[in-house]
């Protein structure tokens, strides 16, 4: 396999883990309005907030404030669209760890 083709091979990788962990949908913690914020932690401008039970499909996960939630304590925020951001701590993954690409 040509350089390039490794390179091609290692985009679509990429591409497909991303579009399989946008597929994914995961709940918000029950009884709880969480905040939607503008970038990885409590110091970015809240743009909106989702309602209890809503879902939200992981972009990608970037590091940021440690937030305690109803899902532990935790420093990933998970991006569900462009520029907007959710504390892990209140979202239903089933992991401590990172579910979804880091966001670059």
């Amino acid at each position: 396999m040509s350089s390039e083709e490794v390179k091609n091979a290692q985009a679509g990788d990429r591409a497909e883990t991303a579009a399989t962990a946008a597929a994914t949908s995961y709940p918000i913690a029950p009884g709880y309005t969480v905040n939607v914020r503008s970038g990885p932690g409590t110091s970015y401008a809240a743009i909106g907030s989702l309602q209890p039970g809503a879902r939200v499909s992981i972009i990608c996960q970037s590091p940021g404030t440690r937030v305690n939630g109803p899902y532990g304590t935790s420093n990933i925020w998970d991006c569900i669209g462009n520029g907007k951001f959710v504390s892990d701590a209140y979202v239903h993954t089933g992991s401590d760890g990172y579910v979804a690409p880091r966001c670059s």
